[in-house]
């Protein structure tokens, strides 16, 4: 008589003592006078040793620990960056752990992985960032790759990281160096958006990008100073007197809320001068203001931003992270160039940084870093430390090939006058601000494994 084949139960194989079982029947069945006893121990042990070995082979043959061919023929996606969900994408790809510090390290040059994109493959890149575009002749500043000490910063994936944002939203807030960072983002991602899956729009001091088929946007809000100011229309606001309203953040931030991503960061428009005018309480207009140390200032209007992260934004729901502060190289003769002017004509990152005098104010970083890092706030926020990879990248920035306040691409006569034009604030695409999206990337992937 035919028997019918045993089926699968949840992948498990067949029960291993069934053979054992009909020998103990046929024994008994002849009347024989083995121990019944001993037939038992016989079925235990067997279908013990038997049930180990499958599930070890289980064990070994999970989607977590097979090859990528493997997976797939599992009917799983073969590449780690195409699975959606994200647990198994993040083990997949090797986010960098805890104990690493991306911080510090060095500047490998690297023209095979690098650049992570064209300039004139980016859609959205604007003029000021476009240096090979305005003219400038050499572009090594694209191929160094940033290094971290005692390990490896992950390649930027952007399908993985449009997976992470897939009905989300990301949004950057602050200054024009926080906008330079959006933009390396978009291109960054852009490139694995069809055109007709991709749009950008403008709505007052917001830049919005959409991923359609993600249903996820990349975000940018102009608030130099994160509190309201005087400097805040996103078009006009060069303003030689920068007034603060140290307290006063809702008019900005009623625009942030409901974000999965925020990204904040405010720096530079401190930098003019050592004090801050300050609105008094109660001031019916901006004339009504006091002047105070720019350090007094900038950690009030920190606490300001602390408070309403507490009062306003689910941890649960919502990352953190504020950016820490951009250098800038105005004064060649810090690094070793008395005969240069500015960061013109510079071509190469900084290798030795011993006896290199650092242009970034660390007392602001200091109290950034303590301020957001406070015990005890419900809203933890990612402070993601750029500043010393950046002081080595004197060669990255726009220079004289560059647009000036209005969009006007500088003449031939005015980028043969650096120590008047030259900027060496704003970053050239592709460049370093890449290199600040990989790290940002790499935290909010470590962010997402650990909820």
């Amino acid at each position: 008589m035919h028997t019918p084949r045993r089926k699968l139960l949840f992948g498990l194989p067949p029960d291993p003592t069934l053979p054992v079982a009909k020998l103990l029947c046929s024994y008994t069945k002849k009347g024989s006078n083995f121990s019944i006893y001993a037939v038992a121990l016989t079925i235990s042990l067997f279908g013990l040793i038997t049930y180990v070995g499958d599930i070890k082979t289980m064990a070994l043959l999970s989607p977590w620990q097979r090859k990528p061919q493997e997976i797939s023929d599992a009917g799983l996606t073969q590449q780690p960056s195409e699975i959606a969900g994200a647990n198994l994408t993040a083990e997949a790809v090797g986010v960098v752990p805890e104990t690493c510090d991306l911080a510090h390290g060095e500047w490998v040059f690297d023209d095979v992985e690098y650049p992570l994109y064209q300039e004139e493959e980016c859609q959205y890149l604007s003029r000021q960032m476009s240096c090979l575009q305005n003219g400038r002749r050499e572009a090594a500043y694209q191929k160094w790759r940033w290094q971290p000490a005692g390990c490896s910063l992950p390649k930027f994936d952007a399908r993985l990281l449009l997976e992470r944002l897939r009905g989300k939203r990301m949004l950057f807030v602050g200054d024009s160096i926080n906008r330079n960072q959006w933009e390396s983002l978009v291109c960054l991602i852009q490139a694995v958006v069809p055109p007709e899956g991709r749009s950008r729009r403008v709505d007052g001091s917001r830049i919005i990008f959409t991923a359609k088929d993600y249903d996820a946007s990349i975000e940018f809000y102009w608030a130099p100073f994160l509190v309201e100011s005087n400097s805040d229309n996103p078009n006009f606001h060069s303003i030689a007197v920068r007034i603060i309203d140290a307290d006063a953040i809702e008019k900005h931030a009623v625009h942030w809320k409901g974000a999965d991503v925020l990204v904040f960061d405010t720096y530079i428009w401190w930098m003019n001068t050592l004090e801050m005018r300050v609105l008094r309480p109660g001031a019916k207009n901006w004339t009504d203001h006091d002047p105070i140390l720019r350090y007094e200032a900038y950690e009030r209007v920190l606490g300001t931003l602390r408070n309403w992260l507490d009062r306003s934004v689910d941890p649960i729901k919502a990352s953190v992270f504020f950016m820490s502060m951009s250098p800038i190289h105005f004064e060649s003769s810090f690094w070793g160039n008395a005969a240069g002017i500015k960061c013109a004509k510079e071509t190469l990152p900084i290798t030795d940084m011993a006896g290199v005098v650092s242009g970034t104010d660390m007392k602001m970083f200091e109290v950034a870093k303590r301020v957001l890092g406070s015990p005890g706030r419900l809203v933890p926020v990612g402070f993601v430390d750029v500043t010393a990879m950046s002081e080595r990248r004197k060669d990255a920035h726009t220079s004289v090939f560059t647009v000036r306040q209005g969009g006007r691409l500088l003449t031939p006569e005015q980028q043969a006058r650096p120590g008047e034009f030259a900027d060496c604030i704003h970053w050239c695409l592709p460049g370093l601000p890449d290199a600040w999206n990989q790290v940002l990337s790499a935290h909010l992937l470590a962010a997402r494994r650990r909820r």
